[in-house]
């Protein structure tokens, strides 16, 4: 497709292939924790398309879009690699709040206030609020807990590359099911409007802020403090 002085016409090619790459980009999505936006996906996997249409050769007996597939898909892979959301400082902090809710919970023998947990910490209320707000959502279940510390890239070239494979399989498995469903119930009140509103009725941070009449940070803290207590059941489970 050329325009009138025959040059190839990119703007028309991109929009004629902006479908593969949504649907690239919601295929990875399934695959991945739910702090990873489908527009940011989307957004690179256009700019994977943009580079498809630059590089493609039709003399390499190559259909445009298995070419375009893989360049598309490679941006997107990329970008996970490098975006915080990997962040092994996050995780860390993450866990450390996992360890003091854990050890508060057996000595408690109830779900810990957050003051308690920032006191356990041996920090502020305002310095652990910070720290839930930094690690915003930090997802239920980590590639390390499936691949091992060290295979976080690898991890992802053999499942989010791979249509037939899933991260997060182990959520599918019945009992782990039954045992999240369960660990759910056992949140603070607002943390399971925060969670259903999330995960059931997909609404983003902010609606749900304007529903519980807070800000979105706090809904931010809320949610990373959810899973932090979510990972603690599970781990028990």
């Amino acid at each position: 497709m050329y325009t009138a002085n025959g040059r190839l016409d990119t703007n028309t090619l991109l929009k004629q292939h902006s479908g593969l790459v949504r649907r690239l980009a919601h295929q990875m999505i399934a695959k991945l924790p739910a702090n990873v936006a489908i527009d940011d996906l989307i957004q690179v996997g256009m700019i994977g398309l943009h580079d498809a249409l630059g590089r493609f050769d039709a003399g390499q007996g190559v259909q445009f879009e298995t070419f375009a597939t893989q360049r598309i898909r490679g941006a997107m892979l990329d970008e996970l690699r490098g975006s915080d959301w990997m962040s092994r400082g996050n995780r860390k902090q993450q866990r450390d709040i996992e360890a003091a809710v854990h050890r508060l919970e057996q000595k408690l023998g109830r779900a810990p206030h957050e003051s308690e947990i920032a006191a356990e910490m041996g920090i502020t209320l305002g310095q652990y609020q910070d720290i839930l707000t930094k690690v915003r959502g930090t997802q239920l279940v980590y590639l390390e807990d499936m691949s091992g510390d060290e295979g976080g890239d690898e991890f992802l070239d053999r499942h989010v590359a791979n249509e037939d494979a899933n991260p997060l399989a182990m959520l599918q498995d019945h009992r782990m099911r039954e045992a999240l469903v369960e660990a759910i119930k056992h949140l603070p009140e607002r943390e399971q409007y925060v969670m259903s509103m999330y995960y059931e009725h997909d609404m983003n941070l902010k609606e749900i802020a304007a529903v519980l009449g807070v800000t979105e940070s706090r809904v931010c803290q809320l949610h990373s403090q959810s899973i932090a207590r979510l990972r603690v059941k599970l781990r028990e489970w």
